[in-house]
């Protein structure tokens, strides 16, 4: 995927929903654990060198996988590249769980599917479609899987 160069930077010093130093090693053999300050903007995790305020690159967190590792370790991996796994160690057992939670609920996917459930919810219990306002209600990109409109969708995963 091509991005900006500029644009990522612009995004990058923009206000964080999580920031802090962890310890990451990156996928390539031979990557060994670095203090970086990794920061969470929209869907996309920034990383820095400690002392410079430009980052050193991007994680776009779209179809990943993120698993913890250890009490302390969190790694972020690419479902058309699951071997690749980049680790990123916390202070804490806490901040590692804040960490994965966080991540998780970034995803672009993660919100659509949210949008979906209540979208279904408020339409059953007021009989109202909430986007038909917006004139977006027949847009693909709020359907259900199934295409249909307002599916229920089973969010206990969410």
């Amino acid at each position: 995927m091509r991005f900006n160069e500029k644009e990522l930077i612009c995004l990058s010093r923009q206000p964080s929903e999580m920031a802090a130093e962890l310890g990451m090693r990156g996928p390539k053999k031979g990557d060994v654990v670095k203090k970086r300050l990794v920061k969470l903007v929209v869907n996309f995790l920034f990383y820095f060198r400690t002392d410079e305020e430009e980052p050193i690159g991007a994680l776009l967190l779209e179809q990943c996988r993120v698993e913890r590792e250890d009490t302390q370790i969190f790694s972020i991996a690419f479902l058309d590249e699951a071997e690749r796994k980049y680790l990123f160690e916390c202070d804490s057992e806490e901040q590692c769980k804040d960490w994965i939670d966080s991540i998780i609920k970034a995803s672009y996917e993660f919100m659509r599917r949210n949008l979906i459930f209540y979208r279904t919810e408020i339409h059953r219990l007021t009989g109202k479609d909430p986007l038909e306002q917006y004139g977006i209600s027949d847009e693909t990109r709020f359907q259900g899987n199934s295409g249909s409109q307002l599916v229920a969708r089973d969010t206990s995963s969410l």
